[in-house]
């Protein structure tokens, strides 16, 4: 019984001091929303931001967010506002209970970023791979660069006074 009761006591004291530090550092790899339960008590919802990579090429903005785990089922891409928003669900491995050790966040997660106006927002294409979510967004045709062709013009003459 004692020893039962040891590690009760060690679990709790554990659980208090995660407790302590995710409210220390809430809103530094995430932030907490506020969520309404049936029993009308809110309740607050850790929520942590995908790891985002861009690029620009002369015809595309590639963006890659990192999702390890991730099924196509459990994310969800959207432009809502002129802002490309990607949120979903990363869950535990099965075997993964309370008392496991991650440095990898499980949980919700969401980003929003702000696209440029001269994207265009009607061909954005997607591909989940290998636990990498990479998202090409061309750009518009005006927005392209382009020569600009420059004439010779005739030689002018002096005139002589």
């Amino acid at each position: 019984m004692l020893p039962s009761t040891f590690a009760t006591d060690i679990r709790q004291t554990l659980e208090q001091f995660r407790r302590a530090f995710d409210q220390m550092f809430e809103g530094f790899y995430g932030y907490s929303t506020p969520r309404v339960s049936t029993t009308g008590a809110e309740t607050r919802e850790w929520v942590f931001s995908p790891v985002l990579e861009s690029a620009w090429t002369d015809s595309h903005l590639h963006l890659r967010a990192v999702l390890p785990g991730v099924s196509q089922n459990d994310v969800k891409v959207s432009v809502q506002n002129n802002q490309l928003v990607i949120e979903g669900e990363r869950k535990p491995p099965e075997g993964f209970d309370r008392n496991s050790v991650t440095q990898l966040p499980y949980g919700k997660f969401y980003t929003a970023v702000t696209l440029p106006g001269n994207l265009d927002q009607d061909k954005i294409s997607c591909r989940l791979h290998d636990g990498v979510l990479d998202i090409r967004i061309p750009i518009t045709e005006a927005a392209k660069p382009r020569q600009i062709q420059i004439e010779t013009g005739e030689t002018r003459k002096s005139i002589e006074a």
